[in-house]
């Protein structure tokens, strides 16, 4: 069942996968992740949890924030659990290059919103008791 207060613990997983990919390709090229087979499927399974924790995500927040493409991102998931044998490195790469910086950046600023929706309404409930 997927609960309102959970969403902030998904986009900490979405955060936390994203940033553990680019430790993995920091310094890295094209290359050495395609030859690397453990940082390649380290990287896969990140962009796994990255897909199953938005797909976790409550069906409104995912609507409260269209500027992300969730469905995407969910669907890249499937492909890569059902599909594995079509994840092609290139697939992979673009994904980090191109996709994986701005979600992060967007997921910080939500992470942050929350973090400040919660402070002001624990300061609220405890005026008005």
């Amino acid at each position: 069942m997927r609960e309102r207060i959970r969403d902030i613990e998904r986009l900490y997983h979405i955060e936390e996968s994203i940033d553990h990919v680019n430790e993995f390709l920091k310094g890295k090229s094209f290359e050495e992740m395609k030859s690397d087979v453990m940082c390649f499927h380290a990287v896969v399974y990140n962009i796994m949890i990255v897909g199953e924790a938005a797909n976790m995500l409550t069906k409104e927040f995912r609507e409260e924030h269209p500027e992300v493409p969730w469905r995407n991102i969910i669907d890249m998931r499937n492909v890569l659990v059902h599909g594995y044998y079509t994840a092609s490195p290139l697939f992979i790469w673009e994904t980090y290059t191109k996709d994986l910086g701005p979600l992060l950046e967007r997921v910080r600023q939500y992470i942050a919103e929350m973090q400040n929706k919660q402070d002001i309404s624990g300061v609220i409930g405890r005026t008005t008791l």
